[in-house]
């Protein structure tokens, strides 16, 4: 990494406005539309454009795309942060389909997950690959350095219980780690997730 490429890297700031306003959604790239988790991510996401939150996703194809059409069914904004892979024959890309409001192009990948994190209030983490889980374990990092300023998590679908109990079983997670996100099932879950949160959100300020 060059030393320009390192000044263009921001570590995501904590979200003292205490409010959710942009919404990202982490997923997996390599899943048809048709696939339960992305059929989970459009309804997900158009009931965020539905509440007037901007809906934010890595541009590429499966749960990104999905989230972008749901967002679009209900007439909603959305943004897309995005990279173009040098050397990478791993990396999904930009995906032409996915046609967003706003698109922020970075330099490469760590930038990338960064400014996803940095443009967005909350994370929607759904069933996904070496990248979800990188960028999930990052949002989770950063919710619980920032805790009382952070920016919560949503981990979206009952395999996320599993993963969870392993977890904390096997590594040292506090109670603060464990208060900076909730687990959902379904749609009508995660509308409730959302609105605990906003809550939350709103005591800040008090």
């Amino acid at each position: 990494m060059t030393r320009d490429e390192q000044k263009r890297i921001v570590i995501p700031k904590p979200n003292l406005l205490s409010r959710i306003d942009k919404i990202a959604f982490y997923g997996g790239a390599d899943m048809a539309e048709d696939h339960p988790v992305c059929q989970a991510a459009y309804e997900a996401a158009a009931y965020v454009a539905s509440q007037k939150k901007i809906v934010v996703n890595g541009g590429g194809p499966g749960v990104m795309g999905a989230a972008t059409r749901g967002a679009q069914s209900k007439n909603g904004k959305t943004l897309a942060i995005t990279f173009k892979p040098v050397d990478m024959p791993e990396f999904e890309g930009r995906d032409a389909e996915n046609i967003v409001d706003q698109e922020i192009k970075t330099a490469n990948y760590l930038e990338r997950m960064f400014a996803l994190m940095d443009n967005a209030d909350l994370f929607v983490c759904f069933q996904g690959g070496t990248g979800t889980l990188s960028e999930w374990a990052t949002a989770w990092l950063l919710a619980h350095l920032h805790y009382g300023n952070h920016k919560p998590l949503i981990l979206y679908g009952h395999f996320w219980y599993e993963v969870m109990e392993v977890i904390h079983k096997h590594f040292l997670i506090g109670y603060k780690e464990s208060k900076v996100y909730r687990i959902v099932d379904n749609l009508e879950e995660f509308k409730i997730a959302l609105h605990i949160f906003e809550d939350e959100m709103r005591e800040r300020l008090k």
